[in-house]
């Protein structure tokens, strides 16, 4: 009786500390500051829950830029979603969001589409230059209108977006870039293939690998001489099987390793 009345207590103080309205929004459940998740579905995130961030991992400053989150995995039959970022705003698209809080949110469940669930929303770069980060939640759920099991959500990972004061003109060359960057591959997921981008600072070797959980090597992209500049090479993975990989980018001293994931 007195942990039946415990969850009670812990289900509500969730409700009205999340600002939760299960079918017309829900927000303050990311990891932005150490959100919960959507708790009053179920009480852990669920790895078959895929959920991901699609667009420019760099933005002009005080600039409004496109992006979309999508979601697979769960009942499937239709989702809701939370993001949030740390310094920018978000806005929305269409009618399916709402902002919250300074938080989007879905306006009701948005029927899945097959097997994934999407919804375009808008991020506004702050005036300064800086690295932000877009956090994001989403379930998955049998709308039936009823929280719990078998509804399903996970967090997505992380997405990280350079804020920037100009854009890097690849057919200047006398433009010369200030850092080593690796970009994050896009799309993400991809099916079969995607483009990977990098920006290296000076004349050098470059190798760039990408290679499976366990560590093998599956491909080599890049392993030449290379001259100062921002490069892109599309990595095809037709004979390879759904899962993460792991691309590789080594430059003289400088060595940077970023996340892929393959769904077919």
């Amino acid at each position: 009786m007195k942990i039946n009345l415990l969850l009670t207590i812990i289900f509500f103080s969730i409700l009205i500390y999340s600002n939760i309205d299960e079918m017309h929004g829900i927000v303050g459940l990311t990891k932005k500051d150490g959100g919960v998740g959507c708790l009053c579905h179920d009480f852990n995130p669920t790895d078959s829950v895929i959920v991901w961030i699609e667009g420019p991992d760099s933005v002009l400053v005080n600039s409004t830029v496109q992006f979309k989150l999508l979601m697979t995995g769960g009942p499937s039959v239709a989702g809701g979603l939370n993001i949030a970022t740390y310094f920018g705003e978000v806005d929305s698209v269409d009618t399916l969001t709402k902002v919250l809080y300074g938080e989007l949110t879905h306006t009701s469940p948005n029927p899945f589409n097959n097997d994934t669930v999407s919804w375009n929303f808008l991020y506004t770069a702050p005036d300064s230059l800086l690295i932000d980060t877009i956090y994001s939640v989403a379930n998955s759920v049998n709308w039936d209108s009823i929280p719990g099991p078998p509804d399903q959500w996970n967090f997505g990972e992380n997405f990280v977006v350079h804020v920037i004061d100009n854009p890097v003109d690849v057919q200047n060359e006398n433009l010369q870039p200030e850092n080593f960057i690796l970009y994050q591959n896009y799309p993400n997921p991809f099916n079969p293939s995607t483009d990977i981008r990098f920006r290296i600072a000076d004349f050098g070797f470059v190798s760039l690998k990408v290679y499976d959980v366990l560590g093998n090597e599956v491909a080599t992209l890049v392993n030449e001489v290379k001259d100062a500049g921002e490069y892109e090479v599309e990595f095809s993975a037709n004979w390879l099987t759904s899962g993460i990989y792991f691309y590789k980018l080594n430059v003289g001293s400088f060595s940077e390793t970023k996340k892929m994931l393959l769904m077919k």
